[in-house]
């Protein structure tokens, strides 16, 4: 294998390495004496020249004239600015000098050896040749023994550790120590050195060779070095960019792992919600279709939504979230939200503080026009409570079971009486002291089964006219539970008990959804068998539909106007239709974590896939799934060619293929190593493929003008671990390509696949697309504190005016590009749930597309503002907050 030596290979070639790495030290050793002899005869030489100034009066500007060194510094240094978080300082750096200095020890990596090799850009080692990469002669610190560990060889970025520690602000090399001791200038933690020429002096030569960027991550130094063309810092764009994003569509459901998620509306809108978004969505046709068909989003949520409830009027709308962590580890705490459906402002907040772990359960009281909300949390003994939606005042508060609860509701004819059902059981509570906050008692009467079978789980319920209450259990059994004749003259008085009625096996498997339509009629919902049946009086069979099964099982139905029904599966698809006519799906998503996202290069389509094995071709334009394949694996990413004729996917095992996007053909499929790919990018010309893997190579294949057929082109050998990003020059001759152990190497595609090790040569190289997380053009991106894995995805849009950033915090954020400045502001925009694991714009950068990991959902945001699609937005009326990496929190 052509790969870095790594440990464990023999004896010989550990010590081998052993002996590249002392001497490697020795040399660096040799360069910090020679730099601190540099610093000595700086500083005799400006005593000197003070002196000088002070006997002849003649300016110090005017004494020293060379034109490519800033005042004060000797020929053989330069600038460097210096980045560790948030903290920037401006280090002397030799310049430019004879070719062969070393670049210094690389960081150390734990028990694994440093296989002996060039330093990579980003503080890494690689394995081809022994020159020093980068400009010939750039000093580099020696780092501190007492770094973090990097990722092993061969590891993957979903094993390695993720500390959210922040980055020791102490933390100097001794380069750093050896400088300072003979500064006669003070220099505090934050403060940039200063130049003997003055306070502008230092900002107007930024553009002097050998000039770097260096930022630290997980105590790992990288170094980025400077284009030629930019003069200063200080004139690269600052403040967040003039552009918004504002949320155009959300695709997905959220029926995997949820109930009490699908409601229609007074206004017809049906009411659902994925990740930390409700949706109100309209059938109908898309923006400006037919009945004004569309979606809104209520985005009051800090963490995912797990329930719903509407209010009796149809227009107020109660969602609970559940529990999480914000970005720097402290807790959010669950809470309910009541907010107006129609201005999707929020009326009130219930219950921040009282709940544990997640809100599972809500219902509105019905006969006192919804003055009561009743809410069950996720905690141990799930706790059952009653509240003023008008006060936002708890009422009565019990311990309701150990054991899970699935549903709870009002009786439509007596608030005082709960209904609560799960695992095992259906609760009858009676509620008692209404007035008065706090007070109230809550007393519980246990559903007796006697000659019936208990089942396992009781997942839904629904009320009857007639005050009986319908069950649907896990055996497939719909019950009907009466009240006992001798209190039915006082319902909701004291010993108020419901027994079965009656019995009917509706369904084979569980039933998950009861339904009670306008008529009067029934219907209900099953899981294995896949089946909408309607019930009439008595229990009688009606009629009944058959859900497809790649749509999955019911999860939960709605009656929207007329005959029509929506039903939300289990597979994250909304249906619609009716029993007679059938049904047809207006929302799909994915049902698992995603991962690989890719735009057309001429459309407003876009490509996803991810651990649910499903391949998924969108139309950005009508808010609809064009096409769907199953992959049989899990895929990780993918990228168009530049004709759109066929799109590659990279899978988990190694394999990729290239598939016909009109035909849905595989036309190519081919294994490189057995190691999961975690990118694949078509050059500009279409004329190769480049496919990075977890085996730290970069396979390159040259491609046929159709996309169709390819052929091995050669190898990129040298990443000591997994390829994580990688670009295209314009060219299409040069790749710039991230590895998980922080490095950025530079490969020469065109003269065999070669890695350039004088990276310093790439600095003014343009790319076609820039999606690489390290690099001098997006260093600001990075958050204060950040341990390399913050950031999962970042592209720059095609005007080159702004970046996109998707973290693993469920922010979308929204950078000027280049985004070359410590602690660049950006716009930040929440609503998923889980890490964001990619961004991509359109062609046309009208869109950002952006994916959630775990909630499995697909974001469109449309681009408004300078160069957007449309008017930036009006100010809004709360002020935004600020974040730790300083964001606008839109």
């Amino acid at each position: 294998m052509d790969g870095a030596a790594g440990p464990g290979e023999g004896p010989a070639q550990e010590a081998l390495q052993s002996l590249s790495q002392r001497l490697r030290v020795q040399e660096q050793e040799m360069e910090l004496v020679k730099a601190a002899l540099a610093e000595a005869l700086r500083l005799l030489r400006l005593q000197a020249s003070s002196t000088s100034l002070q006997d002849s009066g003649t300016p110090a500007a005017v004494r020293d004239s060379s034109p490519a060194v800033p005042p004060g510094l000797p020929h053989t240094c330069s600038l460097s600015l210096v980045s560790r978080g948030t903290q920037t300082e401006v280090e002397i750096e030799p310049s430019p000098g004879p070719p062969g200095l070393s670049n210094g020890p690389p960081a150390p990596q734990g028990g694994n050896e440093e296989p002996s090799g060039t330093q990579s850009e980003g503080g890494g080692s690689s394995s081809s040749g022994t020159g020093s990469p980068g400009p010939p002669g750039i000093l580099r610190p020696v780092q501190p023994p007492q770094r973090t560990e990097t990722p092993r060889r061969n590891s993957s970025s979903s094993s390695s550790p993720r500390p959210r520690q922040k980055l020791s602000r102490k933390a100097a090399s001794s380069a750093n120590l050896l400088l300072r001791s003979g500064s006669t200038e003070s220099r505090g933690g934050k403060e940039p050195l200063s130049s003997p020429g003055g306070p502008g002096s230092r900002r107007s030569n930024y553009n002097l060779e050998g000039i770097s960027v260096k930022m630290f991550l997980r105590g790992r130094p990288i170094t980025m070095y400077i284009p030629s063309g930019v003069r200063s810092l200080e004139e690269l764009p600052s403040g967040p960019p003039p552009e918004t994003l504002s949320l155009d569509w959300v695709y997905g459901y959220r029926g995997r792992d949820s109930r009490s998620n699908l409601f229609v509306l007074r206004s017809g809108e049906v009411v659902y919600f994925i990740a930390c978004v409700v949706v109100l969505y309209r059938p109908g046709g898309g923006p400006g279709g037919p009945g004004g068909g569309g979606q809104r989003h209520y985005r009051g949520h800090t963490d995912c939504v797990r329930c719903l409830a509407v209010h009796p009027d149809g227009v107020r709308v109660a969602s609970g979230q559940t529990a999480g962590v914000d970005k720097d580890g402290k807790p959010l705490q669950p809470v309910v939200h009541i907010w107006d459906s129609e201005t999707l402002l929020k009326l009130q907040e219930i219950g921040l503080g009282a709940f544990e772990r997640g809100v599972g359960a809500l219902a509105f009281s019905a006969v006192d026009q919804g003055a009561f909300l009743c809410v069950v949390d996720d905690s141990n003994e799930h706790m059952l409570s009653v509240w003023d939606c008008s006060r936002g005042v708890k009422l009565a508060e019990i311990k309701s079971t150990n054991d899970s609860v699935l549903a709870v509701g009002f009786s439509p004819r007596d608030s005082s009486c709960i209904v609560t059902s799960g695992k095992s059981h259906v609760h009858f509570w009676n509620w008692s002291g209404a007035g008065v906050p706090g007070n109230g008692t809550l007393t519980r009467k246990q559903g007796v089964f006697g000659k019936y079978k208990k089942p396992k789980f009781i997942p839904c319920f629904v009320f009857l006219p007639d005050g009986d209450i319908l069950t649907g259990d896990s055996e497939g059994n719909i019950l009907t539970w009466g009240r006992s004749p001798s209190d039915s003259r006082t319902p909701g008085r004291g010993g108020e008990t419901y027994g079965i009625v009656a019995q009917a096996h509706a369904h084979e498997g569980s039933i998950f959804a009861l339904c009670l339509r306008r008529d009067g009629t029934v219907l209900s919902g099953g899981g294995r068998d896949r089946r909408l049946v309607q019930w009439g009086p008595g229990l009688v069979a009606l009629r009944e539909a058959e859900i497809p099964e790649h749509f999955g099982a019911v999860r939960a139905i709605a009656e929207g106007l007329g005959s029509e029904l929506l039903v939300g599966t289990t597979k994250n698809a909304l249906l619609r239709g009716d029993l007679a006519q059938g049904f047809s799906p207006v929302i799909q998503g994915h049902t698992d974590e995603l991962w690989g996202l890719c735009t057309h290069p001429s459309q407003n389509r876009f490509l996803t896939c991810g651990h649910d094995r499903q391949l998924c071709l969108w139309d950005g334009e009508g808010h609809a799934l064009a096409w769907s394949i199953d992959l049989k694996e899990t895929g990780l990413c993918a990228d168009f060619h530049p004709s759109g004729a066929v799109v590659a996917v990279g899978l988990n095992t190694g394999r990729w293929l290239v598939l016909d996007t009109e035909t849905r053909e595989i036309v190519s499929d081919v294994t490189d190593g057995n190691e999961q790919l975690s990118v694949v990018r078509y050059s500009p010309d279409g004329l190769y493929l480049a496919i990075g893997s977890h085996d730290n190579m970069i396979y390159i294949y040259s491609v046929s003008s159709d996309g169709a057929k390819s052929s091995r082109f050669g190898r990129c050998v040298g990443h000591s671990s997994f390829i994580t990003h990688l670009d295209w020059s314009k060219d299409g001759n040069f790749i710039m390509s991230n590895s998980g152990d922080y490095e950025i190497l530079y490969w020469d595609v065109a003269g065999g696949c070669k890695q350039l090790k004088n990276r310093y040569e790439s600095r003014d190289r343009e790319w076609a697309t820039y999606t690489c997380v390290l690099g001098f053009h997006v260093y600001g991106v990075w958050p204060d504190g950040s341990d390399g894995t913050d950031i999962n995805s970042l592209c720059r849009s095609h005007n080159e005016r702004v970046v996109a950033v998707a973290d693993d915090f469920c922010k979308v954020h929204l950078f000027q590009y280049p985004c070359a400045r410590a602690k660049a502001p950006s716009r930040m925009y929440g609503g998923h749930g889980s890490h964001v694991t990619s961004v991509r714009f359109t062609h046309d950068d009208s869109h950002l597309v952006s994916l959630g990991g775990k909630d499995a959902s697909i974001f469109q945001w449309r681009v408004l503002g300078a160069g957007g699609a449309g008017p930036a937005p009006a100010t809004p009326s709360r002020t935004p907050s600020l974040s730790p990496a300083s964001s606008l929190d839109v």
